[in-house]
């Protein structure tokens, strides 16, 4: 007698990085990358990138428009450790050297649909004076090594900053459940559905 394999399903997200608010500072680009559970595995799509740089608008907003897209498909088995995309921001700093200017972290969404995120940015601060002056003297700000670090409560202990937030518009996700290799039986989708065929 064969052993049922595991019923899996696979997690679609279209959207893009739509913009971001940082008073502060102008010229800067995006980094994004997933964190996602031991079950799960991308199929499709890219699970990491970076986006162009960009300069402020002239109106009143003052927003950085990167419209950035993201597209990628992932397979589990559970739920367990949903991905999450972790949003890095950087620019030049007076000496002309790219440093960090903001770390955001967001799940994905649970349900189909248009979703639109502002996510707020945090920066890692020096904790003394001394500190401070040092890593702005040699142009080296405080930083995670691993920017995935911002997606998980451990190792992340620092004294933070907010200088800005950052918009992802619309994220579009649609979760399917493969019946068998190669045919797919929708549960939650935006545009369409598949049946799986009655078992022989």
């Amino acid at each position: 007698m064969a052993t049922a394999s595991p019923s899996v399903f696979l997690l679609m997200v279209n959207g893009q990085v739509e913009s971001a608010q940082f008073p502060e500072y102008d010229d800067l680009y995006c980094k994004y990358c997933f964190v996602y559970g031991q079950d799960w595995a991308p199929t499709a799509g890219l699970e990491e990138g970076i986006s162009q740089i960009t300069s402020k608008s002239q109106d009143v907003r003052q927003a950085l428009v990167w419209n950035f897209p993201i597209d990628v498909t992932f397979k589990s088995t559970n739920p367990y450790g949903w991905p999450q995309i972790v949003l890095s921001v950087y620019g030049p700093d007076v000496f002309g050297n790219d440093v960090v200017r903001g770390y955001g972290a967001v799940h994905v969404p649970f349900s189909p649909g248009r979703h639109k995120r502002t996510i707020p940015m945090f920066v890692p601060e020096s904790t003394s004076k001394l500190q401070k002056f040092t890593s702005w003297f040699m142009g080296r700000r405080p930083e995670y090594t691993d920017p995935k670090v911002v997606a998980q409560g451990e190792g992340r202990e620092a004294q933070l900053r907010t200088p800005g937030h950052l918009h992802a518009l619309p994220i579009v996700p649609s979760i399917h459940r493969l019946c068998s290799p190669g045919k797919v039986s929708t549960l939650v989708t935006a545009s369409c559905s598949f049946a799986c065929p009655a078992p022989a």
